[in-house]
């Protein structure tokens, strides 16, 4: 059995023979210039893999990259297609492994990328020779993405692009930005210079430069990642009030005003806050190369819901105006929604996993240690109840739904002691969202992309989430998202959840390419890790 995640659809390995060994050397290459700069980018993926063992003097296997447009695309993409196309790309493969090497063939450069990052997998997980195989695949979803969360913890561009190969490795196709919160402002706005000036005390703050941004475009886009950058208003905007003083707040509903415990909302219908919203998201929409900004939306605490419904308006139309498509977290649907919105759906009571009665709390320990009580959980369901309906408004309006549910694609859950090594114990109790229920690795990749009930022609894709309010550096970052993306990306992929114990022995293989990568990860007890122990 390979270890290739997501699972090829097809995979025959009748063929006898071994094929090379995966420690090389190895030598990319294409004889069309179409995919020129493709070799280049896989050759760069490769490097990590090869280690000290490469034999010099051996003759080097081929790693070879093929365009053939008369192949016909097997299987039946469906969802948004992030780079902005009609209809999805056709990133469908077909991957041959000989005794002199492999070839990745496909219609598109797309799928050419699709099939070396199946062979980059092979290469590093494969403990002998690789075996000689034949591999079709096709992915069910065209928007497979992953958002970081640099607001609240800020990742170097360097880190950054750690993560846009990691997402490229596992045919991931978006990179979900979040670049706004109360936390920080992390893009450089020319038009509103305050946003990312030093602090009071000339403290410099951290943030990408216009050039800066562009720059992690362009090596996202090598790797064939979409980057979809968040503007989160009128909420969370603690930042743009601090750079921008003076903004009146949203109307509050009547009898409640000053009693949130929170900044309250930008109001969208004052002329100044207009002028200086449109003024940023000009600015964003210019130096996104990509088809997509995601207007936030979500957690507009203190605000009516006239006032909230007319700020989401205003601003999918500022978005529009510069030429972008808007994408806004599911609450944005209570303002409205047409065929050409996407709203991305993270939550509802019943999954936020609260208790009932204070007896069900006592067995909560992280929810008491992060300071709930009955009146606050209550107070939460209150907040939250409209969420119940989101998904049936987005449906009725005719509007695409991009799935994040927070129950299982929130990789900033805690995980459960029960898997986590005794060497590792520290960090994964400093780690995870506090007020989620621990889960293992398991419990992730359960998610099935089909028990939402919701018309495959109508969800735009999967996106999986690590927000950083536990984050104090990168290596917590990948330490959240390992092991747990894989699965993620294999839904998204497959449109359906791998098979649990097919998975996890491929998931033991992958340890192996982490390390050669430099990737902290959570050695979880669930995971036979190639036969090693568990990080005692």
């Amino acid at each position: 059995m390979n270890a290739v995640i997501p699972q090829p659809e097809r995979q025959d390995t009748a063929a006898p023979g071994r094929g090379p060994h995966p420690s090389g050397p190895w030598r990319v290459h294409t004889a069309d210039d179409r995919l020129t700069a493709v070799a280049g980018t896989v050759q760069a993926l490769l490097e990590p893999h090869l280690g000290t063992g490469t034999d010099s003097a051996a003759a080097p296997a081929t790693l070879a990259l093929t365009l053939d447009e008369t192949l016909r695309p097997h299987g039946g993409t469906v969802g948004v297609a992030p780079c902005g196309a009609a209809r999805p790309v056709d990133e469908s493969y077909r991957l041959t492994v000989t005794g002199s090497g492999i070839t990745c063939l496909a219609a598109t450069p797309t799928g050419v990328f699709r099939a070396a990052a199946t062979a980059l997998q092979l290469i590093a997980t494969s403990p002998g020779p690789i075996p000689c195989q034949e591999l079709r695949d096709a992915p069910r979803y065209a928007w497979r993405g992953l958002l970081i969360d640099p607001a609240r913890h800020h990742l170097t561009p360097g880190e950054v692009r750690r993560v846009i190969d990691l997402a490229a490795l596992y045919k991931l196709n978006v990179l979900h930005l979040h670049l706004t919160d109360n936390e920080g402002w992390r893009l450089e706005i020319p038009g509103v210079p305050g946003l990312t000036a030093p602090g009071p005390d000339g403290t410099p703050r951290d943030f990408y430069t216009a050039d800066g941004y562009r720059a992690l475009q362009r090596y996202a886009a090598e790797r064939f990642v979409t980057v979809v950058p968040e503007i989160d208003l009128p909420g969370h905007c603690v930042t743009l009030r601090e750079a921008l003083p003076g903004l009146p707040d949203a109307p509050a509903p009547e009898g409640l005003k000053g009693r949130f415990p929170y900044v309250p909302p930008l109001d969208l219908a004052d002329p100044d806050t207009r002028k200086a919203v449109a003024a940023v998201l000009a600015d964003v929409c210019g130096m996104t190369e990509g088809p997509f900004v995601h207007i936030g939306g979500d957690e507009a605490v203190g605000t009516t819901p006239d006032g909230f419904a007319h700020a989401i308006r205003e601003l999918r139309s500022l978005v529009r105006e510069s030429g972008k498509r808007p994408v806004a977290w599911q609450e944005s649907s209570r303002a409205g929604v047409g065929p050409d919105d996407i709203a991305q759906f993270w939550v509802d009571v019943e999954m936020m996993d609260l208790p009932d009665t204070p007896e069900e709390l006592a067995g909560r320990p992280e929810l008491l240690t992060a300071g709930h009580t009955p009146e606050l959980i209550a107070a939460l369901k209150r907040f939250f109840a409209p969420s119940d309906d989101d998904l049936a408004r987005i449906l009725e309006g005719g509007g695409r739904v991009l799935l994040s549910p927070q129950s299982h694609l929130y990789l900033d859950r805690a995980y459960t002691p029960e898997v986590v090594p005794p060497g590792q114990a520290p960090a994964a109790a400093r780690l995870g969202f506090p007020s989620y229920r621990p889960r293992g690795v398991r419990h992730t990749a359960a998610w099935d992309p089909a028990s939402h009930a919701i018309p495959e022609d109508r969800v735009a894709g999967v996106e999986a989430t690590v927000f950083g309010e536990s984050v104090e550096e990168f290596d917590d970052v990948t330490f959240l998202l390992l092991p747990r993306l894989p699965s993620v990306a294999a839904a998204a992929w497959t449109g359906r959840a791998p098979r649990w114990e097919d998975h996890r022995l491929r998931v033991a293989r992958h340890g192996r390419l982490w390390e050669q990568r430099g990737f902290s990860y959570l050695a979880s007890t669930e995971i036979p890790w190639d036969g090693r122990d568990a990080r005692e």
